[in-house]
């Protein structure tokens, strides 16, 4: 596979893990802070990092696995499983969500957030969130899987990187260009996310689940 085959393979997982509003929140809400700029990139930073490397992890263990001479559907067949958990994920989230849910305690503490804070939150929503790390743990399986050089894995993985902390990095980067005229129509957009989120996660988990499922069986 080549290394533009990989990262068309991989592109849909980030684009799902870019559609997800929950790092969206944070994101905006730190633009709010009496630092905004050094706070947003932190966070921006601790996100980026912890989907850099646990694509990297997972990427060297499919590697590893791959190595070692077994069958090649071995990859398949974990992309079909982690299919089926995101389809199952996306339908209960569906069926639990409701409009009155609370923010989570720790958005409301982003106020008091200090950099690194807003590192650690980084990092915990994206290489420790389960919804997530199975989107990743998908596309290092593909990338690791998929017989590439070193460099060329590196770039298909800062890629997928890259387009997976887009929604994260985007609020900021209005933020730089356009100054304070960009809260109020940010704080909107954190308004619909708030109020839509788990609709939202559900519909894009079930849809990349359903595309895996496709992909892996594809592959056997």
């Amino acid at each position: 596979m080549t290394p533009a085959q990989t990262f068309a393979e991989v592109l849909p997982l980030a684009i799902a893990i870019a559609a997800s509003p929950f790092p969206i929140l944070p994101a905006i809400l730190l633009l709010l802070t009496p630092a905004p700029r050094l706070l947003a990139s932190a966070f921006l930073a601790g996100w980026a990092s912890g989907i850099l490397v646990a694509t990297i992890g997972f990427a060297a263990l499919a590697a590893v696995v791959d190595d070692r001479g077994y069958p090649p559907t071995w990859a398949a067949w974990l992309v079909v499983i982690l299919g089926l958990a995101l389809v199952a994920i996306g339908v209960a989230k569906w069926r639990g969500r409701r409009a009155d849910r609370a923010d989570p305690a720790w958005l409301a503490s982003i106020a008091e957030a200090t950099p690194p804070r807003a590192i650690r939150l980084g990092l915990l929503l994206s290489a420790a969130n389960p919804k997530v790390l199975l989107l990743v743990a998908a596309a290092g399986l593909v990338i690791g899987s998929a017989d590439l050089g070193t460099a060329p894995a590196v770039a298909v993985v800062a890629a997928f990187t890259v387009l997976a902390s887009v929604s994260v990095a985007l609020p900021l980067l209005l933020f730089l260009v356009l100054g304070d005229r960009v809260l109020e129509p940010l704080l909107r957009a954190r308004a619909w996310l708030t109020d839509n989120n788990e609709a939202v996660m559900s519909v894009v988990l079930t849809v990349i689940g359903g595309y895996l499922i496709a992909n892996g069986i594809a592959g056997l």
